[in-house]
């Protein structure tokens, strides 16, 4: 878990060098880094330390696991910045993400879309942004819809009418050399310009949900729109074997 005792100062560093970091990224391909939502990934990290972050700006947080931010979103309050699900969801936690989550990165199943549709319905919840998680690297660890199993995903998202197609999601393999991730970030953005050819985001061209701590420069370099970043902003935590840094 994270230290006990809050290094306003370090935080503050940690979270200017990662904006740096982004801007500089974007500068190289072009891009403005206006394009680019950070998403601080506050999983495992207490109350105080999500705090701190939104006293140095940051807007939109992520969390994986339904239960462990519903704690932290009653206790910031809903309002305080944009909450994100970045992990897999189960069925039987559909219920609350749809009342806590802002947006959600891991759309994966028809079973789910339909679920998602059906409990915003239910909620009196009138638009939910979604992302589709594509699994590209067919790790046994690791969620997302096989790419095969597109197509079926797109027509039943056409029929539910509560839920807003955003853009794509994808979490590569990790490589101790993050530029060995650059040939998923660039497979997942050609796929997204060929479903924005279709008009599957409606008149956006469609956000492109990759790269972490150790590899978002290059998801950037190759068309991310939101990246994903937690120990680079929040420090160390406590990981599960295995299990990358995001």
């Amino acid at each position: 878990m994270a230290e006990d005792v809050l290094d306003f100062q370090a935080l503050s560093e940690r979270f200017t060098n990662v904006r740096k970091r982004i801007e500089s990224a974007a500068i190289r391909c072009n891009r403005s880094s206006d394009q680019i939502t950070l998403i601080a990934i506050s999983k495992a990290h207490p109350v105080e330390v999500i705090r701190a972050g939104l006293a140095l700006g940051i807007k939109d947080l992520g969390e994986n696991r339904v239960q462990e931010a519903e704690g932290k979103i009653h206790e910031v309050g809903r309002a305080a910045v944009r909450w994100h699900l970045v992990g897999h969801l189960q069925a039987n936690k559909a219920r609350r993400a749809v009342k806590l989550f802002d947006v959600i990165h891991s759309l994966d199943s028809v079973a789910l879309a339909e679920r998602l549709n059906h409990l915003c319905a239910a909620e009196g919840r009138e638009e939910l942004p979604v992302l589709i998680q594509i699994d590209l690297g067919g790790e046994e660890t690791k969620t997302g819809i096989d790419p095969r199993q597109l197509p079926r995903l797109l027509v039943a998202l056409n029929d539910c009418q509560h839920l807003r197609l955003l853009g794509l999601m994808t979490l590569p393999p990790y490589f101790e050399n993050p530029d060995c991730a650059r040939p998923y970030f660039k497979t997942l953005r050609e796929l997204r310009d060929e479903l924005q050819l279709q008009g599957c985001f409606g008149e956006s061209v469609g956000d492109l949900s990759m790269g972490m701590s150790h590899d978002f420069e290059i998801a950037i370099e190759e068309g991310a729109t939101m990246v994903r970043v937690g120990t680079a902003i929040f420090g160390e935590r406590k990981k599960s074997p295995g299990e990358a840094s995001e």
